[in-house]
């Protein structure tokens, strides 16, 4: 008697809060770490995909956000809980499972699933099991629940989800897209070492008719070493991979012509920062190490001389908002994003922090490998 009077009176409201409780975890973490990068990441990387056009992609995103917020909230009063509020929640969470499902089936249990934003990431069948336990608690709450009373307040009801998406609405406006929002590039400065040489030490080549110091002799003859060894250097080269459009040329018009990194980053970001320090090691180290580029997300973006500072390297660099870098980089991505071209041929690529984050090591053997190799 005692287990069937917990049953029938305790465990109902114990599970309303769990699953209200999970609600509202579900729509504060699309908010973080900030809403205009959390909610714009959650349409590129899971609203798009689907089919979604941008726009309506971020208006769905926070109507969607704002009804889990109001449920996380109606499933601890009393007006229509049983006519309307529970039956609502079981159908989100039936067609987040639908998706889920799909996801798992398509393309495995890899990456995170985006429930919980980047707060608390979780597999596809971490996710789906959480939705299959909610939608068993709430099909118990179903059944045990009384009838409603006439007296349920429809427009409370309607006050409190209204409210809700109003919210989200006004704490992450939408932004109009801008791809490219500031460009830095920081070229290698080079001091003038030259100095003034005294009239009487001019030297006349008469063969060339010209006049010349013995310091600009000096350096013609350097040039002409360095020019005659980049010449043999060229015919016993191995031969170059032949061009190919890598699909990077919008971002830097260069990007496919010899030997590039293409690197995105988020400035704040700490493997980003690591990511960007061991590059900088390697190109000290490694002969004709490939030139450098950037792509930022607008999203700390004050913190890129911080950036610099702890990589040790400045480099070219551009900025983009956030829905154009996850456009560019890869809804299927994440940061750090390293690419390594030749030609605009992939020869290596590298991005996120699990199994296909960046190896020092595993990147250095790439580039000292020859086209042949």
């Amino acid at each position: 008697m005692k287990k069937d009077s917990f049953a029938n009176s305790q465990l109902p409201g114990l599970f309303r809060v769990v699953i209200a409780l999970m609600f509202l975890l579900s729509a504060v973490s699309k908010l973080y770490p900030s809403p205009y990068f959390a909610m714009t990441t959650f349409e590129i990387k899971q609203l798009v995909p689907l089919g979604f056009n941008e726009t309506v992609a971020a208006y769905f995103s926070r109507i969607l956000i704002g009804c889990e917020l109001a449920l996380g909230f109606l499933l601890l009063q009393k007006h229509f809980i049983k006519s309307l509020i529970i039956p609502a929640s079981f159908l989100l969470l039936f067609v987040f499972s639908v998706h889920l499902t799909y996801d798992f089936i398509t393309k495995g249990n890899a990456g995170n699933c985006g429930c919980f934003g980047s707060l608390l990431p979780m597999s596809p069948l971490a996710a789906l099991i959480k939705n299959i336990l909610g939608m068993g608690m709430l099909v118990f709450v179903y059944v045990k629940l009384n009838p409603e009373k006439r007296s349920s307040n429809f427009s409370f009801v309607m006050a409190v989800t209204l409210g809700a998406v109003l919210t989200i609405f006004l704490m992450g406006p939408i932004a109009k897209s801008t791809p490219e929002i500031t460009e830095n590039v920081e070229d290698v400065e080079v001091e003038d070492i030259e100095q003034d040489v005294p009239a009487d030490t001019l030297a006349i080549d008469t063969k060339k008719g010209s006049v010349e110091t013995p310091k600009q002799t000096e350096k013609l003859d350097a040039k002409e070493k360095t020019k005659n060894t980049e010449i043999n250097v060229l015919n016993v080269q191995i031969a170059e991979p032949k061009a190919k459009k890598s699909g990077f040329a919008s971002v830097y018009s260069d990007i496919d012509r010899g030997r590039k990194i293409l690197c995105f980053y988020a400035p704040g970001c700490e493997h980003c920062k690591e990511t960007a320090k061991e590059l900088h090691e390697l190109s000290k180290s490694v002969p004709n190490f490939p030139e450098m580029k950037i792509v930022f997300m607008d999203e700390e973006a004050e913190l890129i001389p911080d950036f610099f500072a702890f990589s040790g390297q400045k480099l070219t660099h551009k900025i983009f908002d956030i829905a154009s870098f996850w456009k560019t980089l890869g809804s299927d991505k994440d940061t750090p994003g390293v690419f390594y071209l030749w030609n605009g041929n992939l020869i290596k690529q590298y991005n996120g922090t699990g199994a296909n984050a960046f190896k020092k090591d595993d990147f250095k053997k790439e580039v000292l490998k020859k086209w042949a190799e």
